[in-house]
């Protein structure tokens, strides 16, 4: 905390002197780290204030022999210990883009309908975790199904450590349970993949000639009515060297669709020059496994029993329930931690 608290002492004074703010995206970044070293020491604050007012409370329970406050003192450390570990796992949590806004990509796969209704309670899982994360999303792509569910959804996700928490996402995600599409109420299991990638800086450069694109545009989907857009605004964008497609129809500007699905493609080459670079050494991603049987890395189970388990970490739980309402930082957390040590068993 100490080094932070000198870092943000540091940028206050370059803030005060008025070349940075004849440049923009100077100022702008030394803003937004002097936002995210505040966010640090008054987390790091709480938790010093936290312990003191728990060994306050030991020494009033000691002194004055109150049973009655032992439950409150466990229900203090358990908040504490939630704390700690957020910060432990921010720490951690290091890597050049971990910061960074985050992309979802979400595909159906083996099972038709089942997989495509599987896919949007996937989509609406992640939308509620980012909410209680308080990050912002916006959903720029959507592709619905043809009876229920959808096939494709994009999504962009905008807060600290957004790629960092959602990265521990990708791969295959299994659903069994009594299908509601089944007349004859049987078991099925269905397959949906998450992709995530993180929003590339404009400090880093990514070159796409226009050359190297093709640019499509049509009208955008939706339920209909009022709002539906009337003029070819969405935008879909092919790059061609790499066969890499993109799509934005969120916005009723082409211009402003345009804009968001070149960040978009920005963004994918990125994460494929990565990724070219782990397969160099033998370090493939889940996420790029087949979507079905054998490749998930977590299932959700619903029928005969209910429990939810992480197969990297072996974490379980059985409140189904809480996770698909987008309770999965436990997973998150406990999957980051795991990738510096031996994955454990453990039942939430």
């Amino acid at each position: 905390m100490d080094g932070k608290k000198e870092r943000r002492t540091v940028l206050e004074k370059e803030l005060e002197d008025p070349k940075y703010w004849s440049d923009p995206e100077a100022s702008a970044e030394i803003q937004k780290e002097k936002k995210h070293l505040e966010s640090d020491i008054r987390e790091g604050d709480e938790v010093v204030a936290g312990m003191d007012d728990l060994e306050a409370m030991i020494e009033l329970i000691e002194e004055e022999n109150d049973e009655g406050l032992v439950s409150e003192l466990t229900e203090n450390i358990a908040v504490l210990t939630r704390k700690v570990a957020d910060l432990e796992l921010k720490h951690m949590l290091s890597g050049p883009n971990d910061e960074s806004n985050a992309i979802i990509t979400i595909n159906s796969g083996a099972g038709g309908t089942e997989s495509q209704d599987w896919a949007e309670m996937l989509m609406r899982m992640y939308l509620r975790y980012c909410e209680n994360q308080e990050f912002d999303t916006q959903v720029v792509d959507f592709l619905p199904g043809e009876e229920a569910g959808m096939k494709h959804v994009i999504i962009t996700v905008a807060g600290r450590f957004a790629y960092g928490y959602l990265k521990a996402e990708a791969g295959v995600h299994r659903l069994v349970r009594i299908s509601p599409f089944d007349s004859n109420k049987r078991r099925h299991t269905s397959f949906a993949s998450v992709f995530v990638t993180p929003e590339v800086s404009d400090a880093i450069e990514i070159e796409i000639e226009e050359k190297d694109l093709r640019v499509d545009t049509f009208r955008s989907s939706g339920a209909g009515g009022q709002h539906v857009n009337t003029t070819d605004s969405a935008v879909r964008l092919t790059h061609l060297p790499t066969g890499t497609v993109v799509a934005c129809q969120n916005e009723r500007s082409q211009h402003k669709n345009r804009h968001t699905a070149m960040k978009l493609l920005r963004s994918k080459l990125y994460e494929l020059e990565m990724q070219k670079r782990r397969d160099e050494a033998d370090q493939i991603e889940s996420g790029k496994k087949d979507i079905s049987f054998g490749s998930q890395i977590r299932s959700y189970v619903l029928a005969p029993y209910r429990m939810v388990k992480d197969h990297r970490t072996n974490m379980e739980t059985s409140n189904v329930d809480a996770v698909l309402d987008g309770d999965i930082h436990r997973f998150v957390r406990e999957y980051l931690l795991s990738t510096i040590g031996e994955p454990k068993k453990n039942k939430a």
